[in-house]
């Protein structure tokens, strides 16, 4: 009798979560501390990107109870707003961005002005290592702030530049829509790895960063790296499909798309979505977990993530985009003010337990329950997804821990909120 083939969204869901648990790579402390971008810094830069289009930068804190939903978030606006003081200001039921919040937000504007040649470089590189040197806007916009473009680029820069893009719609459909490269510029037409070699005077070869007692995985890469180099700006039409040489193109466009990213990672399931326009491979994380000196691969919070290795010293990145830093002050902003929220919040709680006559928490017991509220309240990573789930699929069974038990995601938001009932 056939079998009929079950489709992904009927699988039953510990069989997904089996499937994509093969995607895993031995764990690594630094590099999954840099994959730990606060899930806070995400949902606060989509509140700040929605104050914004409000008039006079401001909105009805009815009005953005209303979006919580569509920000995967339960609960009271008003707890969440009051958490950073340094970010919002609450008045009249109203809230709009602080004075510094505004001060940051005109200089994150400035930077991106100032950026716009390496914004039109990045747009065109990108354009390059496509087969038909185009790609939908749909599919740049699902990248746009994974490579720092800003959110009107298509109406604001891409026409300043028609001797280098055009925009064109072969079927008048919107999601047909697409920016088309019209030159070719050989001398961007240089990877990452070309260009380090260049510099060395040495011929074009990956770094691996991987400990000395990993004998076997060196063997490998020693053995992969003895095969000839070839540019992901090449045409790729000569090489056999499945064969070594394909594979180190393969290998190749991939280290040069991190490399053009801001953060030098991305969402395997993403990259996943540009397999015909980049000629990549169905099984993508077969490939990248083949070559772990070359990349990381992860699925902290169950978000299956490609990092380049080389970019990172621990869990720091070794050159940091002008943008990465503007947006690292947000971050310290916002951690500054939920600190003096959390500071505020304890000398009040210390304050009720001495007139209630509570005997009060040592400091070790303190630091102990302050590390297990830290545990209970995970963060997701994701620049564009703010329920991190960046179309993976592997939605809340409870088996797969984390925020996706019900129960601990309960607790999330219990422990976020400050709600003593639920």
């Amino acid at each position: 009798m056939m079998r009929r083939r079950i489709h992904s969204h009927l699988q039953p869901q510990w069989l997904v979560l089996r499937r994509f648990s093969l995607w895993s790579m031995k764990k690594e402390a630094e590099l999954e501390s840099a994959l730990s971008r606060n899930r806070r810094w995400v949902v606060n830069n989509q509140i700040k990107n929605i104050i914004l289009r409000y008039p006079n930068n401001e909105i009805p804190i009815a009005t953005l109870q209303k979006k919580f939903k569509t920000l995967d978030l339960q609960g009271k606006a008003l707890n969440w707003l009051s958490k950073y003081p340094c970010c919002f200001q609450i008045h009249d039921h109203r809230c709009r961005l602080t004075k510094r919040m505004m001060n940051l937000v005109a200089e994150e504007q400035s930077l991106i002005d100032a950026q716009e040649p390496f914004f039109v470089r990045r747009l065109a590189k990108l354009l390059m290592l496509t087969l038909r040197k185009r790609l939908t806007v749909l599919k740049i916009n699902e990248f746009k702030r994974t490579f720092g473009f800003p959110d009107d680029y298509l109406i604001r820069i891409v026409p300043k530049y028609p001797n280098l893009f055009r925009i064109v719609n072969e079927t008048g459909r919107r999601s047909s829509m697409a920016v088309e490269l019209l030159h070719w510029d050989p001398d961007l037409a240089v990877s990452a790895v070309e260009a380090a070699a260049r510099k060395l005077g040495t011929p074009p070869r990956f770094s691996c960063s991987l400990p000395s007692s990993w004998v076997k995985s060196w063997e490998r890469f020693r053995e992969f790296d003895e095969i000839p180099y070839f540019s992901p700006y090449w045409d790729p039409g000569g090489l056999g499909e499945g064969s070594r040489e394909m594979e180190k193109r393969n290998v190749g466009l991939v280290h040069e798309l991190l490399s053009l990213t801001l953060w030098k990672k991305a969402s395997i399931v993403k990259l996943g979505h540009f397999r015909r326009e980049f000629v990549l491979p169905d099984r993508l994380n077969v490939l990248l977990l083949k070559h772990p000196g070359i990349f990381y691969v992860s699925n902290k919070y169950q978000i299956y993530t490609v990092v380049l290795r080389e970019a990172y010293v621990g869990s720091q990145l070794v050159d940091k985009d002008p943008l990465v830093v503007v947006k690292e002050k947000f971050g310290e902003m916002m951690q500054e003010g939920l600190h003096e929220y959390n500071q505020r919040r304890r000398l009040l709680n210390v304050e009720k337990r001495r007139k209630n006559g509570v005997p009060l928490v040592s400091v070790d017991g303190e630091k102990k329950a302050r590390r297990r509220r830290s545990r209970e309240v995970s963060d997701d990573d994701d620049d564009d997804d703010v329920d991190g789930r960046g179309g993976g699929g592997c939605g809340g069974d409870s088996k797969a821990g984390g925020l996706f038990d019900p129960e601990e995601r309960k607790r999330f938001y219990r422990v976020l909120f400050d709600e003593d009932a639920s």
